[in-house]
């Protein structure tokens, strides 16, 4: 017999085998369940899943520094000297293989090749190839790890995005932060296990690419497995403070009522959103004495801030959150993510692409430094890098000083550091137009899958069920981890 719509209970359908059982307990089991809560608790707010991680992992904490409107490989990592005899001369269609392209040069009736107006040279011992326009990140190459040949489906910057960072280019799942604090949980109770910082740029004509929260979303997952934006200034994160008036023993009175009225209702569902809402008001509470303590940069030595540059002294810059980052993992932060905009370079690429590098150069010098002089950085991986890559051709008008590049999802270069990473590494090799991989491709896909081996996961074991799917990070195509790079 059907039962009417108007009398079901949506808390009642959506109960599980185990829920069904535990509910008709609670009659012979509410003291005993009551005297559990407290340690079940516990065990949450420690966060991770049962026989995670995997295996042995290198990696305990990463930072993301993602360069949002895509670095171009050919004017950083990617050195292609030859090119300078083909100045102004078409791409040849046997290159280009009918690529698809956006709407900003496919309208164009030839497509000139614009060689890097930057010049190049060899660094440390393993003599890797670096733009005269990263002078400090030239002197860590023998830390890092460069792959020359990552690639992607996405063509636009919003799917591409996407796809880096959640492994879908249609928004809605999880990030990378929430999948890492998902499976390993959190090293700290006083500061969420994800954070997200945004950094400025100094350029006016710097190309800046819209972001938003759905990239550190949890998706599918628990809400308190996003990430934590933390602003710059007096006021970090969003409606923590106390409103005036309201002294901190007010409201811990009134958070000890609210989580009465929770667990009533966590009886009556058992939602575990209301475990997880319960949890987040908990950290937000003890947020309020952790992150000012945390933001307060008075305490770093004047070597410290020097070796950031004078930037990290401003709040919001690329050197502040790059400091902010060692400390929020110096704290016990699984991950940090750090975007900066700006890097959109589809004209006046000779005039604003300096000023990025600028911006970022002594800042990841001083981070990798900073992590290794706190013996940090053997555990901490650190990476670098945007969505896609960069076309040898100009887009617009090309002059023998003047440039700009599209979008070219087919090869494009990042570096990865510390954590897991075999130093002095470069890896995969593209054609002499830097257009088409010629060895060893990397796919996105494959990055994700090398990050998690790095935290001793093995991504085809790492999964959520949602919506009676077994969803991974890295989906359902074949992915592996870059052990070319790994230590």
């Amino acid at each position: 017999m059907s039962i009417p719509n108007p009398l079901l209970n949506d808390s009642i359908l959506a109960e599980t085998r185990r829920q069904f059982f535990g509910r008709g307990a609670r009659g012979l089991g509410t003291l005993a369940l009551a005297s559990l809560l407290p340690r079940a608790h516990a065990a949450a707010t420690t966060g991770g899943l049962p026989g995670m991680p995997h295996f042995a992992p290198k990696a305990k904490r990463a930072i993301y520094l993602h360069m949002v409107g895509a670095p171009p490989q050919i004017d950083l990592f990617d050195h292609k000297p030859g090119m300078k005899d083909w100045f102004d001369k078409d791409l040849p269609e046997s290159v280009r293989r009918g690529q698809r392209l956006t709407t900003m040069t496919s309208g164009q009736s030839r497509f000139p090749i614009a060689p890097s107006v930057f010049k190049f040279a060899q660094h440390g011992q393993s003599g890797t190839w670096m733009s005269e326009l990263l002078p400090w990140t030239s002197k860590m190459v023998d830390r890092m790890a460069v792959i020359r040949t990552m690639h992607t489906e996405a063509i636009n910057h919003e799917p591409a995005i996407t796809f880096i960072q959640t492994g879908q280019q249609v928004a809605g799942r999880p990030c990378i932060g929430s999948w890492i604090s998902y499976g390993l949980g959190s090293e700290n109770q006083n500061l969420p296990a994800f954070v997200v910082l945004n950094a400025s740029h100094t350029h006016p004509k710097a190309g800046v690419q819209a972001i938003s929260a759905k990239l550190w979303s949890s998706g599918f997952l628990s809400a308190k497995f996003a990430g934590v934006a933390l602003r710059p200034g007096s006021d970090p994160v969003l409606y923590l403070r106390n409103p005036d008036g309201v002294p901190a023993e007010m409201r811990r009175t009134m958070l000890d009522a609210l989580g009465e009225m929770n667990h009533l209702q966590h009886e009556k569902t058992f939602d575990p959103e209301t475990r997880a809402r319960m949890a987040q008001y908990e950290m937000a509470f003890r947020m309020q004495s952790s992150v000012p303590e945390l933001t307060d940069l008075a305490k770093e030595p004047e070597s410290v801030m020097k070796l950031y540059g004078d930037e990290a002294r401003k709040g919001g810059t690329f050197a502040h959150s790059c400091l902010m980052a060692r400390r929020l993992v110096e704290c016990g932060v699984r991950f940090v993510q750090v975007y900066q905009r700006g890097w959109d370079v589809h004209k006046d690429l000779p005039e604003v692409l300096p000023a990025m590098c600028k911006d970022v150069d002594q800042a990841c010098y001083g981070l990798l430094t900073d992590l290794a002089a706190r013996g940090m950085l053997d555990d901490t991986l650190v990476i670098w890098g945007g969505e896609f890559g960069r076309t040898i051709y100009s887009q617009g008008k090309l002059t023998a000083t003047d440039y700009g590049r599209d979008h070219h999802p087919r090869c494009f270069s990042i570096w990865a550091a510390g954590g897991g990473i075999k130093g002095g590494v470069v890896h995969g090799q593209t054609d002499e137009f830097s257009y088409n991989i010629v060895r060893d491709p990397v796919h996105v896909r494959d990055l994700q899958a090398t990050l998690m081996h790095c935290f001793g996961i093995d991504h085809e074991r790492f999964a959520h069920r949602f919506q009676g799917l077994e969803a991974r990070l890295t989906g359902v195509e074949p992915a592996r981890a870059v052990k070319a790079i790994l230590a």
